[in-house]
């Protein structure tokens, strides 16, 4: 049986979610920037790797050194690098009443080891789920770009972003079925929008759930 799910009653949680290149951590710096505007604390983070030791896990999981991993391995690693990062850095900061935005979190793993890979994705979730403690966010904005043109922004690729366009393909339609299953949490949005066209969708969204 899986973790129930958990939203927070303090702060507000908030990830972007997506394919590579589809811009989430421009759109997630330009939402901090705006919430800091109204002087509200923001903490903005990312995964895997924004603890010391997520930082490890994510030369392991992303060096193209690494070489291969089983599959199994490697949804192991991100499942801990999510532990430790709800563990050290998302908890206390909602606690705090803080407005926590992250760079990919639970939904990566479904996409990419899941949907992607192919790993049974019942056993996956409880997995997940119970290295965050069932912690969700209250919304997650999923930046939606067709895998060749948000690949096509990158001249080196880490150890993921080198895997072929079905893979990537693969993901995409993760991320989709995630955010088509719950519409109250989820936002899509068209990564092939201008950056401030985007933004502002972003933020009248965020702006509805804003405590």
């Amino acid at each position: 049986m899986s973790e129930p799910a958990v939203y927070a009653p303090t702060g507000l949680f908030v990830c972007f979610e997506g394919g590579e290149g589809a811009g989430k951590s421009t759109q997630s710096r330009l939402l901090a920037e705006w919430l800091r505007g109204q002087g509200r604390e923001v903490v903005l983070t990312f995964e895997p790797g924004d603890t010391q030791v997520g930082e490890q896990i994510r030369r392991i999981v992303l060096s193209p050194e690494t070489g291969e991993l089983a599959d199994r391995t490697e949804a192991l690693l991100y499942a801990a690098d999510k532990a430790e990062h709800v563990h050290a850095v998302v908890g206390p900061a909602l606690e705090r009443g803080a407005v926590v935005i992250t760079d990919r979190y639970v939904d990566s793993s479904i996409a990419y080891q899941g949907a992607a890979r192919g790993i049974d994705p019942v056993g996956l979730e409880r997995m997940l789920r119970w290295a965050t403690g069932g912690l969700r966010p209250h919304l997650t904005v999923v930046l939606d770009v067709d895998p060749e043109d948000g690949l096509g922004r990158f001249e080196g690729r880490d150890r993921i972003e080198a895997e072929p366009a079905d893979f990537h393909r693969r993901a995409r339609e993760g991320f989709l079925r995630l955010a088509a299953a719950d519409p109250d949490h989820y936002v899509v949005i068209d990564a092939r929008d201008t950056v401030d066209a985007i933004s502002v969708v972003i933020r009248e969204r965020v702006g509805s759930v804003l405590p």
